[in-house]
């Protein structure tokens, strides 16, 4: 692994609150007008100027963890990883944070499948029409196939991924979830992927070391293309 790491400063604290604030401005309910009055004024004064948006927890850890491999400070650019707990909400973050909204740098990634939720948001929100995972980069929005821990178990391969729950002390569980009834007949990639899914807090666990275990040439293209971005 790099050892090119970076210490955090005083925007990390204003990077959390503003990444709360939204989440709970997004939520909507009686929280709202004040998580709105918390987020734009974060944004107008020392709050981040890029928002990145993607679908979950165990995104946000890879992608931060890539960004440390690659000597960069996330927190001191201005940019805040926001996990929107899910596609679905899209529309919601791209209204508030986008154009008509606070006008914030925004860009992001999400699964395969669920790209038809951010066409039609982008659309919405005044961003663009894309109809293409190429036009979607483009915007700043790219895709995973099927989705991020699919590309990492594909970009670390299965050994490297034993590795790591052997250093996760997992290795035991994992032998015994691939002998069950149900896994035998799947392929040694589709028996890690489920496995990882199993168990809450697995996922970002796993994503974060995962990146850290990767050659970095090997840093999957979405997620290697979304960092270059920002």
């Amino acid at each position: 692994m790099d050892d090119n790491r970076v210490e955090s400063g005083p925007q990390t604290h204003a990077s959390d609150r503003f990444r709360e604030a939204a989440v709970a401005w997004a939520a909507g309910g009686p929280a709202a007008d004040a998580a709105r009055r918390t987020a734009t004024g974060l944004a107008r004064t020392h709050g981040p100027r890029t928002v990145v948006l993607v679908e979950g927890v165990s995104d946000r850890a890879a992608l931060e963890a890539l960004a440390v491999r690659r000597g960069r400070d996330l927190d001191a650019e201005a940019v805040c990883v926001l996990p929107m707990g899910g596609a679905t909400g899209v529309g919601r973050f791209l209204a508030l944070l986008g154009p008509r909204g606070l006008d914030l740098r925004l860009c992001g990634l999400c699964d395969a499948a669920e790209t038809g939720y951010f066409r039609r948001a982008l659309e919405r929100a005044g961003l663009g029409s894309p109809e293409t995972y190429g036009e979607l980069e483009r915007l700043g929005f790219h895709v995973c196939d099927a989705d991020l821990e699919d590309e990492l178990i594909r970009a670390l391969g299965r050994e490297g991924v034993e590795e790591v729950a052997a250093e996760q002390g997992d290795l035991r569980s994992l032998r015994t979830f691939r002998n069950q009834p149900a896994q035998r007949p799947r392929t040694a990639h589709q028996q890690l992927r489920r496995f990882i899914g199993t168990t809450a807090g697995r996922k970002e666990s796993y994503a974060r070391a995962m990146v850290d275990a990767l050659d970095l040439d090997r840093a999957p293209h979405p997620l290697d293309a979304l960092l270059a971005h920002v």
